[in-house]
Formats: C-alpha cells, sequence, structure tokens
C-alpha cells in the first residue's frame, strides 16, 4: 500500500485526523482545492464553542466540551491567532426566560464551565451598554479563532509528522482492493493518479455522501442495521456585516439569542472575529438536493437580518449592514426535525464521518483522537 491512511477533505476536521494519526502511520490527505478548508471550514463564524446546546452524551456535546480546551491549548502551543471572548446568551424579554432557563439547564447537565446567569439589567449594561435583555448566560470559555491561521498550523503538524497532502486533485473513482482501497484521483491538467490506503477517512465535508456512494454504501440505509443512513441535508447560511464603526466598536462579546434549533441554527447572532470586524448571522435556508453552492454575496435578507438584530440591538439602522460571507452546512438533521447528532461510523477499515457542521471546528481536535480510538 501507499499509504497507511488516506483522508478525503483537508478542512479543519480532516486535517486534525491526518495530524493525528500522522504520529504513528503513513498518511495522506486529499482536497480537490487548492487550499485548505475552502468549503464549510472557512465559510463560518470562526466561534470557539462552550458545548451548551447539545444532548447530552451526544458526541457533539462531548466532543466540543474536550475540543474547546484542546483548542485553546494547541493555539497557545502554535501561536495561533485566538481569543476567550466570553459569550452572552440573552433573553430579550420575559417571554424568552423560560427558553433562557432551558439553555441554564442544558449547560448545567453538560458539565460546561464557567457557566454564570446574570439576571442584573444593571450588569448586563455594563458587559455590553447597546445590547437590550432582561436576563442572560454568560459562557466564560467561548472564543473566536483565526481558522485559516489554525488549519494551517494542523497541516504543518501533520507534514511534520510525514504526512503527504495533494491539493487540486478530486477522487473521481474508489475501488476494494486486497488489503485497502485503491483511489483513483484527477489532478491539475486533468491527469489521473491512483493511491493504494489500508484506511480510508470519508471527511469530506458537504461531500462525503458521494465518497460513500463511490464505496456502495446506501445512503439512506440498508437491512443491514450496521449501516446508518449517510444522506446529508444542506443548509446555506448567510451574513452581514456592522460596518458603522461606533456600532462596531461597542460590542465586545459574542451575543446569542436563545436557540432556534427547528430552524436549523442558533438564530442570528453577533460574532466578533480575530480582526475586530463585527458580524451577524448565520441565518438559515434548507436547499433542495442538488442545488448548486454558490459562495457570493448577495443583498437579499438586509431587512430581515436587521429586524432579527434589531430586537436586541434598538440602536442598529439598516444602513448599518452590509452583505458578508455564505456558508453551507452538512446536515443530518431534516428541515423541521429534530437535532442531528455528528455521525462517526467505522465499518471495517472504512471511516465516515457525517453531518460535521457546528460545532466541528471546536471539536476537530477531539474528533481526531475519536477516530483515532476507532482505528
Amino acid at each position: 500500500m501507499d499509504a497507511e491512511a488516506v483522508v478525503i477533505g483537508a478542512g479543519v476536521v480532516g486535517l486534525a485526523i491526518a495530524q493525528e494519526l500522522a504520529q504513528s502511520r503513513q498518511v495522506a490527505v486529499i482536497d480537490r482545492h487548492g487550499g485548505y478548508g475552502y468549503e464549510t471550514s472557512s465559510h463560518n463564524s470562526g466561534v470557539v464553542h462552550a458545548g451548551i446546546y447539545y444532548p447530552n452524551g451526544s458526541l457533539k456535546h462531548t466532543l466540543c466540551l474536550e475540543g474547546n480546551a484542546l483548542t485553546y491549548a494547541w493555539c497557545a502551543e502554535h501561536n495561533v491567532r485566538i481569543n476567550r471572548l466570553g459569550k452572552l446568551i440573552i433573553a430579550v424579554d420575559d417571554t424568552e426566560l423560560d427558553a433562557l432557563d432551558a439553555v441554564a439547564a442544558q449547560a448545567t447537565a453538560n458539565g460546561v464551565p464557567g457557566i454564570e446567569r446574570i439576571d442584573n439589567e444593571r450588569r448586563l449594561h455594563e458587559l455590553e451598554p447597546s445590547v437590550r435583555a432582561v436576563a442572560a448566560l454568560w459562557s466564560s470559555t467561548s472564543g473566536v479563532v483565526d481558522q485559516s491561521g489554525y488549519m494551517a498550523s494542523l497541516a504543518n503538524a501533520a507534514i511534520e509528522h510525514g504526512a503527504w497532502i495533494a491539493l487540486k486533485h478530486e477522487v473521481a473513482a474508489i475501488a476494494r482492493v486486497e488489503g485497502g482501497f485503491e483511489l483513483t484521483m484527477t489532478g491539475p491538467d486533468d491527469i489521473e493518479t491512483t493511491i493504494t490506503t489500508e484506511t480510508l477517512i470519508n471527511s469530506a465535508g458537504l461531500g462525503a455522501p458521494a465518497i460513500a456512494t463511490m464505496l456502495g454504501c446506501p445512503l439512506d440505509g440498508s437491512d443491514n442495521p450496521a449501516i446508518p443512513p449517510l444522506r446529508q441535508t444542506v443548509n446555506k447560511g448567510r451574513y452581514y456585516d456592522i460596518v458603522a464603526p461606533d456600532k462596531a466598536r461597542a460590542i465586545k462579546h459574542l451575543i446569542y439569542p436563545v436557540p432556534e434549533h427547528a430552524k436549523g441554527g442558533l438564530g442570528v447572532h453577533v460574532t466578533l472575529d480575530v480582526d475586530g470586524g463585527v458580524h451577524l448571522g448565520p441565518d438559515t435556508e434548507w436547499l433542495d438536493d442538488g442545488h448548486v453552492l454558490d459562495y457570493r454575496a448577495d443583498d437579499l435578507r438586509r431587512a430581515d437580518f436587521h429586524a432579527a438584530a434589531s430586537r436586541y440591538l434598538p440602536s442598529l439602522e439598516l444602513d448599518d449592514l452590509a452583505p458578508g460571507q455564505v456558508g453551507y452546512r452538512p446536515k443530518l438533521q431534516a428541515a423541521g426535525g429534530p437535532q442531528a447528532d455528528f455521525l462517526i461510523w467505522r465499518y471495517g477499515s472504512y471511516v465516515h464521518l457525517g453531518g460535521i457542521e457546528s460545532p466541528g471546528m471546536t471539536a476537530a481536535l477531539a474528533i481526531a483522537r475519536h477516530v483515532k480510538q476507532l482505528l
């Protein structure tokens, strides 16, 4: 075999897995794009989550909680920019207090450190003078990370351990061969290349179902109870930027309304990036199968964003917003359905990662350890 393990997908999770496995195996990483994390990993808010929202005992809960501490430690060791800003989850008025209580109960059940209930409106005003709220949960372990710097550090660590990373190579076919798998790739100038591997890790994000199909895996499950449903839905999220300098500078922390799980997200919230930019979003839009993913920003939902955010940022005006980035979430959750957990499934020497949406970036290093344990 050319490699002991091949990872398909050079997003944050694939790179985290590669550097973890490369410490004891010969690893190759394949990605069709010309850089790291060009899809899901670079089109998000970069938030380091605390593990608050997820069902107790789920992979999202346990791996996010573990990954939070691992991410801060990794970034400190590898000089990656990260900012432990803290987050306020707010009840705008009394009608949202029950929902805030539910979030607090989930955080307690999940053992999330650094959680504090704030019912003193004066203290809330001191923390965020421009925010209107009657109560909040304070999460001290929430923050933001430089996504590109983080991915570069993971890739460099993998390479230092001897991994190969093949960018601009798209997997065209996969065949099972004695002792593992043979992958046919199309590289630059449409040149075909093959690589054989003992173990195959599918961390292709939005493309994970297509890779599974190449292996003959049924996407909707089968009579074999060992094969779970692998089909994903795609959820589009737009962002808007707060471009009024005085209003952007006034915001110091991450600000989240109570979550909207049934809609597939956490509501339109405020995030700050490591460069000081202030963003609203993402919203949620469920897409049909086969929908073309267009990362170009549009200005179709400015009024919707303004309406959602001005509930708790009353001074915000329509002209304070400008279109920001667009991202797509790979979801196992159906539109309007209950939350779905990460799927990390091993079948022989194949490992499939499905529905790796938020908190995938926070959980990446913990996911890598989990995959290594599965193998």
